[in-house]
């Protein structure tokens, strides 16, 4: 399978004025290409294929007055542009269609040059490398000093590089995994495990473990509102305003990485410990759409199971989603008789049946793993009425581990 290992770029003032003008170019290629199929649209006329948009917004546009300034990065960076402008296309047709999984998605837009997130992306082609000093070096950018937080397992088949609303700069390299050496990494396992996310705890296990939720954000919010509130003071269009919406970014950008350090930890650890893990299919969307969204946002619940999914399926482990209606609140996991919703406040009750006292949340963990159908057989592998293991959505957008950078 295919990963995404990223890594902090540390580029000098030279090489981020190159990587600016990267940038910049790229995204006028997008937008060209854009411009483009919507005036087809507009006259009803077929869409421009990728060749024919190459040679216009490219190839001849170098050589106009207006355009000479693309011939100052790769071509191979305007190249990828043009195909992010296809694949954009390619998605939000499929979405019409309904052939896409997924929710749906809206036409290309505009890119704009305060976007919170600039990128451009390098191919085999663009003939970029390693260094044997440990630098990344682009075309036309320089070499480029890398934090390299491990060694990569695998040669890169390309490199994305990012510049995100906190002014860093990030490496993403995607990386062919080798499914065998992956699986031979973690060790043999028997054990099986429901997990039950929720609020008051981040997750109660089968077993009776609690882990605390660290509430990032909530712990943030004192310092972020003091950061927006400097922001809202200065006048905008000034360097001032500038300084304070970039201290408000990386107030912003702390939280998310500890937030995405903790569920990369958290979801480590529950695939090196268990062959099997059982969760709930939560609707976070619903959810973020009650008086709860703050705290069902802080949580992360979805980026949690996403990992959970990818990572089992690289380590050879087992993930079974349990549906969201199944009574795992309301059913007693001793006897087996349903008792009926409760408000949230109870987070204990007394079965009527057989009179067991439960704890609200172990008792809805191991109900999911009932429900999933986890057993062990003699030989220490996970069971089950046709087993299905966890399939990504799209291979290597979010493949990375523990102390990894968002691509």
């Amino acid at each position: 399978m295919q990963l995404r290992y990223g890594f902090r770029l540390y580029p000098d003032a030279y090489q981020q004025t190159a990587l600016a003008k990267a940038f910049g170019c790229a995204r006028v290629v997008f937008n060209d290409a854009v411009r483009a199929r919507e005036d087809a649209r507009k006259a009803r006329q077929p869409f421009p294929t990728a060749a024919q948009l190459s040679r216009t917004l490219i190839t001849e546009a170098k050589l106009t007055k207006e355009r000479s300034w693309l011939g100052e990065v790769s071509a191979v960076v305007l190249q990828q542009s043009l195909r992010d402008a296809e694949s954009a296309y390619r998605n939000f047709f499929a979405s019409l269609k309904g052939t896409r999984k997924g929710p749906k998605t809206r036409a290309p837009r505009f890119k704009s040059r305060k976007d919170a997130r600039q990128s451009v992306r390098f191919t085999a082609n663009a003939r970029w490398s390693i260094t044997d000093g440990g630098r990344l070096s682009l075309p036309k950018i320089g070499a480029v000093k890398v934090k390299w937080s491990r060694t990569l397992p695998t040669t890169p088949t390309s490199v994305t590089v990012i510049k995100d609303a906190a002014g860093r700069f990030f490496a993403s390299f995607v990386i062919d995994t080798d499914p065998a050496a992956d699986q031979a990494r973690m060790p043999e396992s028997d054990r099986t495990i429901g997990l039950d996310l929720g609020l008051a705890h981040f997750a109660v296990l089968s077993d009776g473990t609690k882990i605390d939720s660290p509430r990032f954000l909530r712990r943030a919010e004192k310092k972020l509102k003091k950061a927006h509130q400097e922001l809202s003071r200065k006048q905008k269009g000034s360097k001032n305003r500038a300084k304070a919406r970039l201290k408000v970014a990386r107030a912003h950008a702390k939280v998310a990485d500890a937030r995405r350090e903790f569920h990369h930890q958290l979801s480590t650890r529950l695939i090196a410990e268990n062959q099997g893990i059982a969760v709930e299919d939560l609707s976070v969307a619903g959810l973020a759409r009650t008086r709860l969204a703050k705290s069902v946002h802080d949580a992360g619940w979805s980026a949690f199971i996403s990992m959970l999914k990818y990572k089992a399926e690289r380590y050879g482990r087992t993930l079974v989603t349990v549906g969201r209606f199944t009574p795992t609140s309301q059913t007693c996991s001793t006897c087996g008789a349903v008792d009926g919703p409760k408000p949230l406040n109870v987070r204990e009750w007394t079965c009527a049946a057989c009179g067991t006292l439960h704890d609200r949340d172990h008792n809805a963990a191991i109900n999911v793993k009932t429900a999933a159908g986890l057993a062990v057989s003699a030989c220490g592998a996970p069971v089950r009425p046709e087993p299905v293991l966890a399939q990504r959505e799209e291979t290597g957008s979010h493949g990375f581990e523990t102390g990894d950078r968002a691509a």
